[in-house]
């Protein structure tokens, strides 16, 4: 079936954290509208869900409309929920360094930032991004669309290459890995870290927190940030964000359709739980 353009992006509309959070108020006002603008003979084969509605809805931006939810949730589901399920990994969605938002960040035994540029974004901004990830990260990845490879394949060799071809078996392609980089940038680290998550690096270095107050704290702790080994600081911060408060709703099995969303409200299973229960609604119209 062809959809219009404009259609597949009103759809995308749904995926949407403020979406979400209607849903776990039993408000389902957009997907409603949805359903009255241009799938109401669909609605009427079955005595159907909300659920139902919004996988089918995701089945058909999958195939048809690859925008950024769709790369997120699909690498996620693909590629990331099974290394976070080998290893002692967290993950963050929408990940702050510098002026940059990463869309996807992962901590192990290194740290990876995965930045994601569908056919519908502009490669203009990539080059200070790329520049301000470098500064906290081990590792870097660009996730691109396989038909853009020839665009993108241009950037510094230290970063790797992911492509994204939705036809493929392996819909997800390591193109190039990327270098490892641990050359990382005390003040950039400074600006990432909680109050008590940098006071924490400090005290387990140096085994001991110095005096300090409200007012100077954060001086104080930077200043004895700088004089840590890169090395040495780089584990500290792996350690210490794999210690910040995670999504433990993710699953390679259920509700995949929404796992982007769960990581991106930070939601615990209660929260995933009773959102997929107020989505097992009947439609009512």
């Amino acid at each position: 079936m062809e959809y219009q353009i404009n259609q597949l992006r009103d759809y995308s509309s749904l995926f949407s954290r403020s979406e979400a959070l209607s849903w776990l108020k039993m408000d389902f006002t957009s997907i409603n509208y949805k359903i009255e603008r241009y799938d109401e003979k669909w609605l009427e084969d079955q005595n159907s869900t909300y659920l139902d509605y919004l996988k089918h809805i995701y089945s058909v931006l999958a195939d048809s409309y690859q925008n950024e939810y769709i790369f997120k949730n699909e690498f996620l589901n693909t590629w990331l929920i099974k290394e976070l399920g080998e290893t002692n990994s967290q993950i963050f969605s929408e990940f702050r360094v510098g002026n940059s938002i990463a869309d996807l960040a992962m901590f192990n035994g290194c740290s990876k930032i995965f930045e994601i540029k569908t056919e519908f974004d502009s490669d203009s901004r990539l080059k200070v991004q790329l520049q301000n990830y470098e500064k906290a990260f081990n590792q870097i990845f660009i996730i691109i669309p396989k038909s853009k490879l020839n665009i993108y394949e241009k950037q510094e060799a230290s970063i790797g290459i992911i492509t994204y071809d939705p036809k493929s078996d392996n819909s997800f392609s390591l193109h190039r890995n990327a270098n490892a980089n641990f050359e990382i940038e005390p003040s950039t680290i400074m600006s990432i870290l909680h109050t008590n998550e940098y006071k924490s690096i400090v005290s387990e270095h140096y085994g001991y927190l110095p005096q300090m107050t409200s007012f100077n704290q954060y001086n104080v702790c930077s200043e004895l940030i700088y004089e840590i080994p890169l090395n040495q600081l780089n584990k500290l911060f792996i350690k210490t964000m794999k210690k910040r408060s995670s999504c433990n709703a993710l699953s390679s099995r259920y509700y995949k359709e929404f796992n982007q969303l769960f990581l991106a409200l930070r939601m615990n299973r209660n929260s995933k739980n009773k959102m997929i229960e107020s989505l097992k609604t009947t439609i009512q119209i």
